[in-house]
C-alpha cells in the first residue's frame, strides 16, 4: 500500500482578510511518487489560522478511504492544536484552560473528524525554508487566495 504525505499551507492578505489553503498529495511507492494531486481554495474574510486548519482538514477528507498518512505542516497552531491541545479541548467541551470558547472550534472540530478516519502522523517544517513541498502548498494556497483579492487598478 502507498504511504500518503500530505503537505498543507495556509495564507492570509491581512490577517483577517481574504485567504487560501494548499494542498499537496502525494502517494509514494518507496521514494517514488505513483500519484499526486493537488488543492487550492480560499475564503474572502478570513484568518491565517482558519485556512491552515482548513488545508489539513481539506486533504483528510478528501481521501476515499482510511489511510495512513503523514502531514506535514508549517503551522505550529494546527500541529500543536491536533496533537495536544485539543484532548483538552474535548475534555472540556471545546473551552479553553481559561474557560473561554475555543478559536476556530468548528475546524478544530471537523478536523478531529476527519483524521478519526484515519491512521495520522503530524509532522512540523519551518515555513519559507526552501522545503520543495511545502513551497508548492504555499504556491496553491496563494492561487487559492487570488480570486478573493481585490485587484489593484491596471492590473
Amino acid at each position: 500500500m502507498p504511504e500518503i504525505i500530505a503537505y498543507t499551507d495556509g495564507a492570509c492578505s491581512g490577517n483577517p482578510g481574504p485567504g487560501g489553503w494548499g494542498v499537496l498529495l502525494q502517494a509514494k511507492d518507496g521514494e517514488t511518487i505513483v500519484k499526486e494531486r493537488e488543492l487550492c481554495g480560499g475564503e474572502a474574510g478570513t484568518t491565517n489560522n482558519r485556512m491552515e486548519l482548513l488545508a489539513a482538514i481539506t486533504a483528510l477528507e478528501t481521501l476515499e478511504r482510511a489511510s495512513t498518512v503523514t502531514v506535514v505542516t508549517d503551522s505550529a497552531y494546527v500541529k500543536n492544536g491536533v496533537t495536544g491541545w485539543i484532548h483538552g479541548w474535548k475534555r472540556n467541551g471545546w473551552k479553553t484552560a481559561a474557560k473561554k470558547p475555543v478559536k476556530n472550534a468548528d475546524l478544530w472540530q471537523r478536523l478531529d473528524t476527519a483524521q478519526a478516519r484515519h491512521d495520522v502522523t503530524w509532522k512540523w517544517v519551518k515555513g519559507h525554508a526552501g522545503h520543495p513541498e511545502n513551497e508548492r502548498a504555499d504556491e496553491l494556497a496563494r492561487a487559492g487566495m487570488k480570486p478573493f483579492k481585490p485587484q489593484k487598478a491596471g492590473s
